[in-house]
């Protein structure tokens, strides 16, 4: 269920608050150009400064539209483990897949606080988790051996892997075998996580491009390293140019200059960005064939 190019999808805003109508438009627009499944409420849908009742509503909204043609992965994470199960539970009751759980952040937990935050939300929630790992929004780092212990609950199934380090990710397939699916967290690595072994991405650049980030890992499942290698090598400036600032500030900027959604309005502590970054995004992007 959960392999191949799944988007990290952005919320839209209008007048302050959720824009639905454009955030539905998005999710059609991403089942239309092959995308293997929607994660709403994720960093890049701005979760930090989403009221609980905008949260769910997100969840509600894609789970509503999707119609169960894609497996829908509910971002429901937080540092603190009670509020991440209420959150998973709301999830499962209104019929998402998955939910995706970041690390819990700021607190920084020992390896054992960590394997404990995710043994109590699968032992409350019964449903399957998706952890993230970025340790450079968190401060923590879960550990291969960790990885390994959280395998053996039946109910975490894969595991999105943002560290950057091959190595660990290499490690955590060796240990977990096909107990879990690794999933990239960084579309810069897309071809090298397939290449040892993971089985697709988690993606931001999905938002703008989804056919050509699901044509890239079906052409490498297909065997056609060639040409995954070369769809990979196009997309890499646009991937680039999703971080020029913090992510989702290009990305959802993106979006809005292709009339993906009406704009790209985000919350505070997230702005317009720099001048100087929106040219070499526009440069990026129009390279690409995607704006004028």
């Amino acid at each position: 269920m959960f392999k191949g190019a799944l988007v990290a999808i952005v919320t839209p805003f209008a007048n302050g608050t959720v824009d639905e109508e454009s955030l539905r438009r998005l999710i059609e627009f991403q089942i239309e150009n092959g995308t293997n499944g929607i994660v709403p409420c994720g960093t890049t849908g701005e979760s930090p400064t989403l009221s609980h009742d905008e949260h769910k509503r997100v969840i509600e909204i894609t789970v509503d539209q999707v119609k169960k043609r894609v497996p829908v992965v509910a971002g429901a994470g937080s540092n603190n483990t009670a509020e991440a199960i209420d959150l998973t539970k709301h999830a499962k009751a209104v019929g998402a897949d998955a939910a995706l759980h970041i690390t819990p952040y700021y607190n920084k937990p020992t390896q054992e606080g960590i394997y404990r935050h995710y043994q109590a939300i699968a032992k409350e929630a019964k449903f399957p988790l998706v952890p993230y790992n970025i340790a450079g929004r968190t401060g923590v780092n879960i550990e291969p051996a960790t990885m390994a212990r959280l395998a053996e609950l039946p109910e975490i199934v894969a595991v999105k892997e943002a560290s950057g380090n091959l190595g660990q990710m290499a490690e955590i397939i060796q240990l977990c075998g096909d107990k879990l699916v690794l999933l990239s967290g960084d579309d810069n690595l897309i071809l090298p996580v397939l290449a040892i072994g993971g089985a697709g991405v988690i993606s931001v650049i999905s938002n703008i491009l989804p056919r050509q980030t699901a044509d890239l890992i079906a052409a490498w499942e297909a065997g056609q390293a060639g040409k995954a290698q070369e769809l990979f090598y196009k997309l890499l400036p646009v991937c680039k140019a999703m971080f020029l600032e913090t992510n989702p500030i290009p990305v959802k900027t993106a979006a809005a200059l292709m009339g993906l959604i009406t704009n790209g309005a985000m919350r505070l502590p997230m702005c317009e960005m720099a001048p100087a970054n929106l040219e070499k995004l526009k440069k990026a992007l129009a390279d690409n064939g995607l704006i004028k």
